[in-house]
């Protein structure tokens, strides 16, 4: 096409098949076909992405109440508190929940290990909550944390034992001895209108073999055979 001055540049691009857009396609060197092409594609993986969120939806509903969420225990008088050595398994000091696959410990009189300003460190990061009476409480996952096992409460010897391969823990779920690598792991818990809430969705897997330093509670007065 020979350009005639007597021609606007306006109409020479209608005359061209595309003005600016076509000018700007074919800058980029994309055909009519291949941009057509790129606008099904991304309108077939927005439909893609739809239905793959509806379909999750319908396979992991929601999970308010159940395990991996917050779940409501009973009310905090309905788990009495005992010193150290005088724990019994859903009497006193430590009771189990099933539907938050936790035991809950409640203490009273705690012969603490360390304090100051490192007990308080070391309560903050294992999850401790001292209740307005002065007793303390922690929510402990019931999983030993050597191979997966469950792990017993034992009122014999006042401490956790595993029966597969040994691994002990203290009321507070600290390490004694054992091939675990680490001390029980525990939930995240507070009280909502006088009731214990576990939030089994927020796990701490991070407590360490206690040392001289860090052990918050002393170990127990008698040996737990196996």
């Amino acid at each position: 096409m020979t350009i005639d001055p007597q021609r606007t540049p306006q109409e020479y691009e209608i005359l061209s098949g595309g003005g600016a857009e076509s000018a700007e396609m074919s800058r980029r060197g994309l055909s009519r076909r291949q941009v057509l092409r790129r606008a099904v594609t991304i309108t077939l993986g927005l439909v893609g992405a739809e239905a793959t969120f509806g379909a999750l939806t319908m396979l992991y509903p929601n999970l308010a109440g159940k395990f991996g969420a917050p779940i409501q225990l009973k009310s905090k008088d309905s788990y009495p508190a005992a010193v150290q050595n005088e724990f019994l398994l859903d009497q006193r000091g430590m009771f189990y929940e099933s539907a938050a696959k936790t035991y809950l410990m409640r203490l009273k009189d705690p012969d603490f290990q360390q304090s100051g300003q490192n007990l308080q460190n070391l309560l903050d990061a294992e999850n401790w909550v001292k209740d307005d009476d002065g007793t303390y409480w922690a929510a402990l996952y019931q999983v030993c944390v050597h191979l997966g096992c469950k792990v017993p409460f034992r009122d014999d010897c006042h401490s956790f034992k595993c029966p597969c391969h040994g691994s002990h823990y203290n009321v507070d779920g600290e390490y004694l001895d054992g091939p675990a690598p680490r001390s029980l792991d525990r939930f995240a818990m507070s009280f909502s209108n006088g009731n214990v809430v576990v939030d089994t969705g927020q796990l701490n897997n991070h407590v360490a073999h206690p040392v001289d330093a860090t052990r918050i509670l002393p170990n127990p007065t008698v040996v737990c055979a196996a």
